[in-house]
């Protein structure tokens, strides 16, 4: 098949949850197609950085299109579309989709997010199969988000907005879900959350995956005083989550176990990230590889309190053999995982404090949930054992419109 991706930034390097998502789908599609990429990218340096997925595809990098803030905010408030489908648009990039359409005839169009669904349903006059990979049921995060801020009366104004995107979000997502021949998702809860809003075609899911020969356990003893946070850190769920764990969670565990000491790993960290930073907490930001900051961590946090999906993260740190505490939420999309088999889950601060300093305190038990969580991965999140279901996933939705 010749396919074509569409993505709202470089699928390479794959640091961070999205891009190494669209990074093994190239990887794996390019075994046995021809795979074409058409991305966004921010910057000289990206667009650079981004060079060696040409080993894997034909790669085509438009500049990104750059909003301010004071026209986001206008947006927001007069445009009956939503935030994320006002992020991506860009005469050059649709210049270059139109070309590529006309000249090559390709089987599958697949917008990777909602920011380039817009693109994927210009591509439909080409009577090409159309296609968008949904990494969260987006209308849900932004609900979660502003249930989360209105409890705050600081934070109105994120729940203003957060509400206004919410409303905007189902609606549009509804849309697209008529439009496009198939949307893939990364859970059951996000295909249930979109069949919610009247989605009526089937939603298959595609989930998160880990590549368990670059993420696996060492044999080095991890620092038995070390917490670890990985993630992007511009991201407002994981902005949130770190947030609630430095100033409720921490205190707490600090009591019991006062030489901890967190560190937070992941790239643009913004300054609300930044001003977390105090005796216990190390804001590191990005790194070449994350893997020794799992390797010397003695338990992995996953303070969730907003999003969706399947988190890369929490599927990387079972990889790599990290005993793991959570939120509900932050464990939300594992439906084999069970609290006390592969992980401890809390939703409160007293609760997640003392699942923390149960580990830290009692090595054995956070090396059996370690354990079973390693063979949950193996068995369950390979992405060598996911993949072909995003080809089933088109092939189904073709023979649905014979």
């Amino acid at each position: 098949m010749r396919i074509l991706l569409l993505t709202p930034y470089p699928a390479y390097p794959p640091h961070g949850g999205g891009v190494q998502r669209m990074y093994q789908f190239v990887r794996y599609l390019s075994r046995q197609h021809e795979v074409w990429c058409l991305s966004l990218a921010p910057s000289a340096q990206a667009r650079a950085a981004a060079q060696p997925l040409s080993a894997w595809c034909n790669l085509t990098l438009i500049p990104a299109p750059q909003r301010s803030l004071a026209q986001r905010a206008v947006s927001t408030l007069i445009s009956p579309l939503p935030d994320m489908a006002l992020r991506a648009p860009s005469r050059a990039f649709r210049e270059a989709l139109e070309l590529l359409l006309q000249h090559i005839p390709f089987d599958v169009v697949q917008a990777c997010s909602i920011e380039m669904a817009q693109y994927a349903v210009l591509a439909q006059r080409y009577g090409v199969l159309t296609a968008l990979d949904q990494w969260n049921a987006e209308y849900v995060l932004q609900r979660r988000a502003a249930l989360t801020d209105w409890r705050q009366l600081r934070r109105w104004h994120g729940a203003l907005y957060s509400t206004i995107q919410w409303l905007k979000l189902a609606r549009y997502e509804r849309w697209l879900g008529a439009q496009l021949d198939v949307m893939t998702v990364v859970s059951a809860e996000d295909a249930a959350a979109l069949r919610r809003i009247g989605i009526t075609k089937p939603l298959p899911v595609v989930p998160n995956g880990v590549d368990i020969d670059y993420f696996q356990p060492t044999h080095s003893t991890a620092n038995p005083h070390n917490l670890l946070f990985t993630g992007t850190l511009d991201f407002r769920p994981n902005i949130d989550a770190l947030r609630w764990f430095v100033q409720q969670v921490l205190p707490l565990i600090q009591r019991e176990w006062p030489h901890v000491q967190l560190q937070v790993v992941g790239r643009s960290p913004t300054a609300a990230v930044q001003e977390l930073a105090r005796p216990g907490v190390e804001i590191v930001g990005p790194v070449a590889d994350v893997r020794p900051y799992f390797a010397n961590a003695a338990v992995y946090v996953l303070p969730m309190r907003m999003g969706g999906g399947v988190r890369l993260k929490l599927l990387e740190a079972f990889a790599c053999g990290v005993p793991l505490v959570s939120t509900t939420m932050g464990a939300d999309g594992v439906g084999e995982l069970e609290h006390g088999v592969h992980c401890l889950l809390a939703d409160t601060p007293p609760a997640f404090a003392h699942a923390t300093v149960r580990l830290l305190q009692d090595r054995a038990e956070a090396q059996r949930l370690a354990h079973a969580a390693l063979q949950l991965v193996h068995g369950q999140y390979a992405w060598s054992a996911l993949l072909p279901r995003l080809e089933h996933a088109w092939a189904q939705a073709r023979y649905n419109r014979v």
